[in-house]
């Protein structure tokens, strides 16, 4: 009998598009002998879809709900369910509503990138309904997706991060003069602007000077609330690196090494450069990347221990900045559900995508297998002593001794 694969993407997000672009390509991917696969598309308005069409990148092109295949549902989160429901309004004048079963999901793929699906907001709502999904889970998404906090985790652990400072949105409008004459004091020039809570070069900027530096800001608080600010390199090497797993198990991908003629790529360098249908696997690279293998073993062995961190799972891609002049590496980020899902490093590894399909479901079920292993029925008998409103009753505490 075959799995029931819903591959969910879309959502409320600055990234929506690049994920649609990601998971039409895995679900042409996925080995269909082995799985029915099940498009879930949320909208910007945070709508939920199912349908056929929806595997078809040219229903994007004008999202239309109304079109015929396209169903709207929603989840239902009785834990174990993994059913997708709708409601059925009937036909006639005594016609009466009834919500019914449009799909039964046994495993989530989730190909979401940005804000409300790669943060660990809709890992937290599969945890709560109780069904298997791929990805990292609620607390390695959360802290992969705010840039500040994740630099913070990395510098916790020992880990070799850039220098920076972060400020709101408003310390910036009250002292905009403080906020740029910190950064000056602290990192000097060049600077990278980035929003927290964004990923695919949107919102971010290099500035040169105070001038670009108030721009830069001003552009990435348009996108959040929170804004990190990074010391920039002296043309720095730009490498990748995929890693693969669960728990003990985990292999690191072959490295690549991103064109970058301007130090700095952009949306349109990473989305738009060359088939925009591609994503992430049509930006320019050079694959393995020409570098020597003291420094490939290191940025394997780093992000083997970033992924044990974080406790992630399924398939992530780490960046990092390697500066010629220091030979010194340093961790960008860690993108939890990366464009493309780098499949691309994997196929230059020699696994195809359909067996890395098949390797994220399969660590989506043993992390759920383990999640269903702890116990959630320890008894405390705290309840049998419990009472509210009678006179001399103990708290849920006990009384307190003089």
């Amino acid at each position: 009998m075959k799995k029931q694969i819903g591959v969910i993407f879309g959502s409320r997000s600055c990234e929506r598009e690049v994920s649609i672009i990601s998971a039409v390509q895995l679900m042409r991917y996925a080995d269909t002998e082995k799985y029915d696969i099940i498009p879930v598309y949320i909208d910007e308005n945070g709508s939920w879809y199912t349908g056929e069409v929806l595997k078809d990148i040219r229903t994007f092109k004008n999202f239309n709900p109304d079109t015929k295949g396209i169903r709207k549902v929603f989840p239902d989160l009785e834990s174990g369910s993994g059913a997708l429901l709708y409601l059925n309004r009937g036909s006639g004048l005594l016609a009466k509503e009834k919500i019914e079963i449009a799909a039964r999901i046994d495993v989530y793929v989730i190909v979401m990138h940005g804000m409300n699906g790669e943060d660990g907001t809709l890992q937290g709502l599969f945890e709560l309904a109780n069904v298997p999904y791929t990805s990292t889970g609620v607390t390695g998404s959360a802290i992969g997706m705010d840039k500040i906090a994740m630099k913070q985790f990395f510098r916790g652990a020992g880990l070799p991060v850039l220098p920076g400072v972060w400020f709101t949105r408003r310390e910036f409008g009250e002292k905009p003069d403080a906020v740029v004459s910190e950064v000056a004091g602290k990192l000097g020039y060049p600077v990278f602007v980035k929003p927290a809570n964004l990923g695919s070069s949107i919102g971010v900027s290099r500035a040169d000077n105070e001038e670009e530096l108030k721009d830069a800001l001003e552009l990435a608080f348009e996108y959040d609330r929170r804004v990190l600010v990074e010391k920039g390199l002296d043309k720095p090497i730009e490498l990748n690196c995929s890693v693969l797993g669960y728990d003990g198990e985990t292999a690191a991908s072959p490295i690549e090494m991103p064109l970058n003629h301007d130090e700095f790529l952009d949306f349109r360098d990473k989305y738009l450069g060359g088939n925009g249908t591609k994503g992430m696997a049509s930006l320019s690279r050079v694959l393995p990347a020409p570098i020597e293998d003291s420094l490939k073993e290191k940025v394997q062995a780093l992000s083997r221990e970033i992924f044990r961190l974080m406790d992630c799972k399924g398939v992530v891609r780490i960046d990092y900045m390697f500066d010629r002049i220091s030979e010194e590496i340093y961790i960008t980020e860690i993108n939890t559900i990366p464009g493309s899902l780098a499949f691309y490093l994997w196929e230059n590894d020699g696994m195809p995508y359909k067996t890395l399909i098949d390797k994220m479901i399969d660590y989506a079920e043993k992390a759920h297998a383990d999640k269903t292993r702890n116990n959630y029925a320890y008894n405390s008998d705290i309840l049998k002593n419990a009472s509210f409103g009678t006179k001399g009753a103990k708290g849920a505490k006990g009384a307190k001794h003089a």
